[in-house]
């Protein structure tokens, strides 16, 4: 087969511009694949799935039995609207996996424009906010629809499967999510047990001696009877094995019927026989560009060093060699999964020193045309571990400021430790990562590694110079006191140019520092300016944290016109850029809550203290002065309207703060005047919480609860034991003042602690 692909021409080509080649790429992953005349036709599969009303349909086969071809025809027989999904291995991530099905729904089904932005945010968020977000805009769709996912084997972490099954939750009567997958997955059970699934195998996707028949005719192969029926029971009606059959027999390699082999698994042996026909420079090109995912021929030709690549695609695809066309232009092609794999092992048998140097290749590539998150999903692939580290850090900045915590944490990990801690300045990246995910014991770690650097040759990777980078994240820790912390400010200041990205978070930290030492009004010239520069570089985080200090900083002395402008301002940046649940929002919502209380609008006040409260969960002692004052501003808030268990909850998370930070200066002061306000009172019941408010550990469970997932796996999730989880639930169940996982929920939503 494929004899007359031979020489090709070398004429150069052409790709869009640069910055739309993550837009074609999500357009290829979205668009439903075209159905000429189908060889064999799946209709009565279809039919009968679609007839059950069910909310799932799961299409589970192993590799080569249709189940993409199924889903093809599935959606273009379809009245309802369609949105599709094809996931690959850069799904394998819970915030990616949430961005391609709300950017498939939004895509035919309109609504909300921010629904796609709203999936982001730390990993606990995305399970707590995001999906929640997309379940409920699948469950208020006015129409109904078919959500598609072909190739779901690639999602395989289990936190993408605790946000999807957040999501199918969401499938509302009338619409469908429909599934191909290699693997049974782990929803399945649960739906199987509530009747709410319908299941299609190979056994119902394996062909019969009329499929094999139609698919030697379709191949224009002339077959007997008895040819079709050995055919059929030496492939077991494996349908791709029959079609490679087909093949073979058409180009006249052997006999359709002679294809036992020496062979035991008959895969291998049809897929050695169709890449055995090809020519040798035809073999190069499908091994060598099988190391990626996606391929288009400007990809192609720079990755291989030729210009031939247009052509030979061309060639590829009409020839009918598992090449499959991603968009309608016939600009990006992948190869058939199955297919790829045995690609991939030719090149590992064969030339396997290339496997490194093709993927950087690659890599440069997606980095010069503005895509370097593929670029490092490439790099990641690779023992270049240096270059990996550099483009990392050069890129976490934009990742941080736009919410995109969980792929962060994601790189870190497949990067591991010793190549974070080799390279500093990624190191120091590390720590305020998680700083911002609250994971009090990972900053200490990373502080220990930075802080015991004895030098350091600067890069140009978009960090600052490292002196700088360490005095900040020291400062930020403050574990040697405010005065410590205002040197490690000063430095940062001095030595950070205007233009400079860090700027911003420069100043604020010494507008902090100068709130420790009590020095107010040099605070508030610094914050002023941290705002400032933070506006001008689009350093959203910055720029809400510095607004906020300087709102509560006019509340104090009374400026309540100006206070309630800058709330207004930060709570919008917030909203905008979908950091509601870093750490630093915790102190604007903190500052909106008290604004709206002096009004007199304690509904709104009361909405904002529990947005806070919630967004408390990442304020651990890692961020000592930011954990401590939001604490005592909600404090201050509750208080205010008489929620004095809360106040006195407030409290000891302060005291617990303090335990690991003792030296805040002014803050430390502030608390123990809270204490001794407390002292005399005696605690009163939360107004509509029955046992005052929910901890950060058990807000960190309360997402759980909306998954299939049992009591022993939610803390493996969590890393706690399952009695400490079992107890968390119980007291959630107390102070929601509900008896069952479903009532937490509801109540959880009614009362703000879980959805948007």
């Amino acid at each position: 087969m494929l004899r007359r692909v031979a020489e090709v021409s070398r004429e150069p080509d052409a790709q869009g511009a640069p910055g739309e080649l993550d837009d074609l790429l999500l357009d290829a992953k979205l668009a439903v694949p075209t159905v000429g005349h189908p060889v064999v036709s799946r209709a009565a599969l279809i039919d009968a799935a679609r007839a059950t009303g069910r909310r799932v349909v799961d299409v589970t086969a192993p590799a080569g039995y249709g189940k993409s071809t199924l889903l093809a025809q599935w959606a273009a027989s379809e009245d309802r609207a369609v949105a599709w999904v094809s996931l690959d291995r850069l799904d394998d991530d819970p915030l990616h996996l949430l961005v391609a099905l709300a950017s498939a729904f939004a895509r035919v089904h309109g609504g909300d424009a921010r629904l796609v932005g709203d999936m982001v945010g730390t990993q606990a968020s995305l399970l707590g906010r995001a999906a929640p977000r997309l379940a409920a805009a699948l469950r208020t769709s006015p129409v109904p629809f078919v959500l598609v996912l072909d190739d779901l084997h690639e999602v395989r972490a289990p936190a993408c499967h605790d946000v999807l099954g957040v999501v199918i939750a969401g499938i509302p009567p009338g619409s469908q999510l429909v599934t191909a997958g290699r693997t049974a997955q782990p929803h399945l059970p649960r739906l199987r047990a509530a009747g709410e699934t319908v299941e299609v195998t190979a056994e119902d996707l394996a062909l019969d001696v009329s499929g094999t028949q139609q698919v030697f005719a379709a191949s224009e192969v002339p077959i007997s009877h008895a040819t079709a029926v050995a055919v059929t029971e030496r492939t077991e009606g494996w349908p791709v094995g029959i079609f490679l059959a087909s093949l073979i027999a058409r180009d006249g390699v052997g006999e359709a019927a002679a294809l036992t082999g020496e062979d035991p698994y008959v895969s291998d042996y049809l897929q050695r026989e169709t890449f055995g026909t090809l020519p040798e420079p035809v073999r190069r090109f499908l091994r060598r560009t099988a190391v990626l995912e996606d391929l288009s021929a400007p990809l192609c030709d720079a990755m291989l060093g030729v210009t031939s690549s247009r052509q030979l695609l061309r060639d590829l695809e009409e020839s009918h060699v598992f090449l499959v066309p991603l968009d309608r232009h016939r600009g990006w092609f992948r190869y058939h999964g199955l297919f790829r794999e045995f690609l991939l092992g030719e090149l590992l048998a064969t030339e396997p020193e290339l496997a490194d140097p093709l993927r950087t290749r690659a890599a440069a590539w997606f980095e010069a045309h503005d895509s370097p998150a593929r670029a490092v999903e490439l790099l990641l692939a690779t023992s270049d571990r240096e270059h990996c580290v550099h483009l990392v850090t050069r890129i976490v900045l934009t990742l941080f400021q736009t919410g995109r915590l969980a792929t962060i944490d994601r790189w870190l990990r497949a990067l591991g430790d010793d190549a974070v801690a080799g390279h500093p300045p990624l190191a120091v990246l590390a720590g305020y990562a998680a700083v911002y995910g609250g994971r009090p014991v990972d900053v200490e770690r990373w502080g220990a590694v930075v802080d015991a650097v004895t030098s350091h040759d600067d890069t140009d990777d978009g960090a600052p110079a490292f002196a700088v980078a360490r005095a900040m994240f020291h400062g930020l820790r403050c574990p040697d006191g405010p005065e410590r912390m205002v040197q490690d400010a000063d430095l940062a200041v001095a030595a950070e140019p205007a233009w400079s990205p860090w700027r911003p978070a420069a100043f604020a930290l010494s507008g902090e520092a100068r709130l420790l030492v009590g020095e107010h009004q040099r605070a508030a010239q610094d914050l002023e300016q941290a705002a400032e520069a933070a506006a001008a570089l689009d350093d959203s985080d910055t720029l809400v944290l510095a607004l906020a200090h300087l709102a509560h900083l006019d509340m104090d002395h009374g400026r309540w016109r100006q206070a309630d402008g800058r709330v207004q301002r930060a709570l919008a940046v917030a909203e905008e850029h979908r950091i509601v649940d870093y750490p630093t929002c915790a102190l604007a919502f903190a500052a909106g809550a008290r604004v709206h209380l002096h009004r007199g609008d304690t509904d709104e006040a009361t909405r904002l203290l529990t947005r806070g409260m919630r967004a408390r969960t990442s304020c651990t002692y890692a961020y000592p002065t930011l954990a401590v004052r939001v604490r005592l501003h909600l404090a201050r808030t509750s208080w205010a309207t008489g929620d004095v268990a809360t106040v006195r909850h407030l409290q000891r998370e302060v005291d617990d703060v303090l335990r690991h930070r003792p030296a805040l200066g002014a803050l430390a002061d502030e608390a123990a005047v809270l204490r001794t306000l407390l002292d005399p009172v005696r605690q009163a019941p939360a107004p509509g919480v029955a046992g005052g408010p929910l901890t950060p550990a058990e807000l960190r469970l309360l997402p759980y609860l909306q998954t299939h997932l049992t009591i022993r796996e939610i803390g493996e999730r969590l890393f706690v034991s399952r009695n400490t989880a079992s107890s968390e639930i119980g007291s959630i169940y107390r102070k929601l003042g509900v008896s069952s996982r479903s009532e937490a929920v509801r109540r959880a939503a009614a009362v703000g602690l879980l959805g948007p």
